[in-house]
């Protein structure tokens, strides 16, 4: 399963990478430097590819680091092309106020260097959420010990709790009122706890409330807040657990919750409305930003030979 999200990381940096060279494409054939107003348009065939009329197909992937660590989250200021903030898995967060031509530690006099997410408030761009301890599950990876804020745009730093939360899989932030946050907790994973699930603050991270546990082993692999409403948020959760001789994912903890009160109450999603049958692995769950009825759930059902990728209408 880890080898299936390395590649859903890659498709995001891909994307990102063409985010940033299709407006100078454009430039080039006489756009004056502004990026395209209307959604992209890419025409895939067996010959050119084609982004909003212009070949890309000769365009090569240069390296742009950070050196020297595997990355583990990746987020940019909303409509900002030049900054970009790199979590790495053991190497803290790494930003880039040039769109990725320099890079520079910024998380370094914190006491953990694992980062599992990384946030950018959509209403004030100084503020940066980082959640410590890689999600990605491997043999040789740190957890974490909580959560760390920034006002000043990764300057400066404070933990701002959920020390005992393992690793952190997700950061929401609300779009409009930064005070109000949202962590997935996967958890450490080495045995039962209860620091696992959906965590929310309302006071900007004083004070948290955990809204959604499932039970001991599951904790949450992913987060997703409906971009039209705020109020409607879906978890993917996840049972496993990890032992000397190996690791183990999926069970009847692992399902996808929706909430539609801000992540006060969450409901489980059954089998009756399409959902594959329990016990399931690892799940990721994403939202359509050009259309908030479509919802898309990355499920680990590889013992079951049922599918992978679902997706609802509705």
């Amino acid at each position: 399963m880890n080898t299936r999200f390395r590649i859903t990381l890659f498709t995001l940096v891909t994307f990102v990478l063409l985010g940033a060279l299709v407006p100078q494409l454009n430039a080039q054939r006489g756009g004056g430097g502004q990026a395209p107003q209307a959604p992209q348009q890419i025409e895939m065939t067996d010959g050119p590819t084609v982004v909003n009329g212009v070949d890309v197909s000769r365009l090569q992937f240069r390296y742009v680091g950070p050196p020297g660590n595997r990355v583990s989250a990746v987020v940019s200021p909303p409509g900002d092309k030049s900054v970009y903030y790199a979590g790495a898995a053991s190497g803290g967060v790494f930003k880039s106020t040039d769109g990725g031509v320099v890079w520079k530690p910024i998380f370094d006099k914190q006491q953990s260097q694992s980062i599992g997410a990384l946030a950018v408030s959509p209403s004030n761009h100084e503020i940066v959420w980082a959640g410590t301890g890689e999600s990605w599950v491997r043999s040789g990876i740190s957890i974490g010990d909580g959560v760390y804020k920034s006002t000043d745009g990764g300057a400066t730093w404070q933990r701002m709790g959920l020390e005992l939360t393992g690793r952190i899989s997700r950061i929401i932030i609300h779009p409009t009122n930064p005070d109000i946050v949202y962590v997935g907790a996967v958890g450490h994973g080495y045995g039962p706890q209860k620091e696992r699930g959906v965590y929310r603050t309302k006071d900007g991270g004083k004070t948290w409330e955990q809204t959604l546990f499932v039970n001991e082993n599951t904790g949450v692999s992913e987060l997703a807040m409906d971009p039209t409403n705020p109020n409607i948020l879906f978890a993917g959760t996840w049972e496993f657990v990890i032992y000397t001789w190996g690791k183990y994912s999926g069970g009847n903890g692992s399902g996808v919750f929706k909430s539609t009160d801000g992540g006060t109450t969450w409901r489980r999603l059954t089998p009756a409305q399409g959902l594959p049958e329990a016990p399931l692995g690892k799940i990721a769950v994403s939202i359509a930003p050009s259309n908030p009825q479509r919802i898309y759930a990355l499920i680990e059902t590889g013992w079951n030979g049922k599918g992978s990728l679902w997706r609802s209408e509705d």
